[in-house]
């Protein structure tokens, strides 16, 4: 599996940079660690049939394989059995920790 170091995004506001309230460090950056679906996901039938499983809204950050769509949470649930970030375009599943090797996703 393939790991990402997400860069800080930066915004751009009438010709001057935006300063975010809160300065984010190398230690807050988030690697986007690649799961196997078969390893975060019960698939209790060998057929085909789509998996539904309840997002809990898009988060910023975009799938760092299909460079496209915006990732969105999907938290434990009766079919799965970590939580994770899921790309609904490529069908990708990432866990997210920060460079210290906390889970990002951790309440």
């Amino acid at each position: 599996m393939s790991e990402h170091l997400l860069e800080p995004e930066l915004h751009e506001e009438t010709g001057h940079e935006f300063q975010r309230r809160h300065r984010h460090g190398v230690q807050d950056r988030l690697v986007l660690s690649e799961l196997a679906p078969d390893a975060v996901i019960d698939h209790l039938d060998a057929d085909d049939n789509p998996v539904e499983l309840i997002t809990f809204g898009t988060v910023r950050e975009t799938c760092p394989k299909c460079k496209e769509a915006h990732l969105k949470l999907v938290l434990r649930q009766r079919r799965v059995r970590l939580a994770h970030l899921f790309c609904a375009e490529c069908q990708s599943c990432f866990d997210a920790h920060y460079a210290n090797g906390a889970s990002a996703l951790t309440i």
